[in-house]
């Protein structure tokens, strides 16, 4: 296996008598490997469209780390990367609970009922989180979730207060459909409402509001019709507060989730409305998860990255079929390496070091060269990792930081943050394009290249090996 490395390396760039700036890099690898020269020309007058920040989201699994003494020193830093709004996503906002965490578990209490049936909503501690996250100079994307025990099909299977150091069951009663949909969607009205109240109209304008996580796998224990009518009823609930916020799902896992994307965009365009009749739903942005396949292998970590490409062109395509969608924001919902940040697997070795920093560096610019390819618009690619309270140094976990300590791939992100304006045509004699790492992965030889920009005069050139 070989070292990686990243460098980024900013220019003012001094435009010749053709407005005309190029630069040439040459790199060699550790004397450890067999070196092998590398060239990279970045061409300052060939412009390929505006680089969207796709970079600018990031989530977890445990909302109560949020407040939490290292959660919020990472939000702080996420905060500070500069450049475009940075969005936070996390599970468990409406999750029963007294606010205890544990590995992929969270909880806020904010519904329950009174002995008569009536409800009671209690939002001290999901103010606690979205304080924080603005406090931070962070905005709330909502994830309209898990389904509170009172209201669960499943209540008896409902966890309460897992053991600290384990993973809760993501299976478990909270991951079914409401005893009473009705109620669900006056949850949904009743929480936007207390935040347009408390935040104001133009603070929540500005929010995204999307329902659920991954109902295509363990996390929804109800049909693909099901999750329609909880989607129609959460999207009413909070357009009935606020007519102007943006809506959207279904977030499945493994891109299109087979079948369910579709579907879901069908009902949307043409279906009919669970809570009003009429045809068709809201739809202000489409997500779904995309995660690699990493292997440990001889000994070491091999890297998955075309497994994570192809969940994501397999979506672009659903996405490009429906014209009426076609240039819809897409936000990939969850983009990474693998599937559970909270797990510890020999084949998770790659998280505390390089290889998950140059894996992230590699992976954004291939995700735009799909969209554009397939002519869709995306606008996010959602990190899942954030940081574990309580836990040893460098537990293994995916993560930005731990303790405290900045891991190197949040690096990259304030790398990312330092580029704008326009991207710019990169040349490498030994980068890879998109659609060849999605049918071969990085396997025959070492993928070395680069994602420039140019902001007025100022050039930005970001190189991964």
């Amino acid at each position: 296996m070989l070292p990686r490395c990243l460098l980024i390396v900013s220019i003012a760039a001094t435009m010749g008598a053709h407005g005309r700036a190029q630069s040439a890099t040459t790199a060699t690898a550790p004397a450890s490997t067999a070196p092998f020269a590398v060239r990279i020309r970045v061409d300052a007058a060939k412009t390929i469209g505006e680089l969207t920040p796709i970079w600018r989201f990031f989530g977890y699994d445990e909302a109560n780390y949020t407040y939490m003494k290292d959660g919020k020193k990472l939000l702080s830093e996420l905060g500070q990367l500069g450049g475009p709004q940075v969005y936070i996503r996390c599970h468990h906002l409406l999750t029963s609970g007294d606010g205890s965490p544990a590995l992929k578990w969270g909880s806020t209490g904010a519904y329950s009922e009174d002995a008569g049936g009536k409800p009671i909503y209690n939002w001290t501690i999901v103010d606690c989180i979205f304080d924080t996250y603005l406090e931070c100079d962070l905005k709330p994307y909502v994830q309209i979730g898990f389904m509170p025990e009172a209201l669960s099909t499943h209540p008896q299977d409902y966890p309460h207060r897992p053991p600290r150091n384990e993973r809760a069951p993501v299976e478990a009663g909270q991951s079914y459909p409401p005893k009473d949909y009705a109620k669900w969607g006056e949850l949904a009205f009743q929480w936007t409402k207390h935040c347009v109240e408390k935040y104001g109209k133009a603070e929540v304008d500005t929010w995204y509001w999307e329902v659920w996580n991954e109902p295509n796998i363990s996390y929804w224990h109800g049909t693909h019709e099901d999750y329609f009518k909880l989607y129609d009823y959460a999207v009413e609930g909070v357009r009935r507060a606020l007519p102007s916020a943006r809506v959207g799902g279904p977030e499945t896992a493994g891109g299109p989730g087979g079948t369910f994307l579709r579907e879901f965009l069908e009902h949307c365009a043409h279906g009919s409305n669970h809570v009003t009749g009429e045809t068709g739903s809201p739809l202000d942005f489409i997500s779904f998860h995309a995660k690699g396949r990493p292997q440990f292998v001889d000994g070491h970590v091999r890297m998955g990255m075309a497994n994570q490409l192809r969940n994501i062109d397999d979506a672009f395509a659903v996405v490009a079929s429906f014209p009426q969608y076609r240039k819809l924001p897409i936000i990939i919902g969850e983009s990474d390496p693998e599937g559970c940040a909270a797990c510890r697997e020999p084949r998770d070795a790659y998280r505390n070091g390089t290889m998950y920093s140059s894996y992230t560096a590699a992976s954004f610019p291939r995700k735009i060269q799909l969209a554009a390819a397939r002519g869709v618009n995306l606008q996010g690619a959602l990190t899942w990792a954030f940081e574990f309270e309580d836990q040893p140094p460098f537990a293994g976990f995916r993560a930005l930081a731990t303790n405290g300590v900045d891991l190197p791939v949040l690096n990259v992100f304030r790398m990312f943050a330092k580029m704008n304006g326009r991207q710019l045509a990169v040349e490498s004699s030994a980068g890879l394009e998109a659609k060849t790492i999605l049918a071969k992965g990085v396997r025959a030889s070492p993928d070395v290249s680069a994602l420039a920009s140019l902001d007025q005069r100022k050039l930005a050139v970001l190189m991964w090996h």
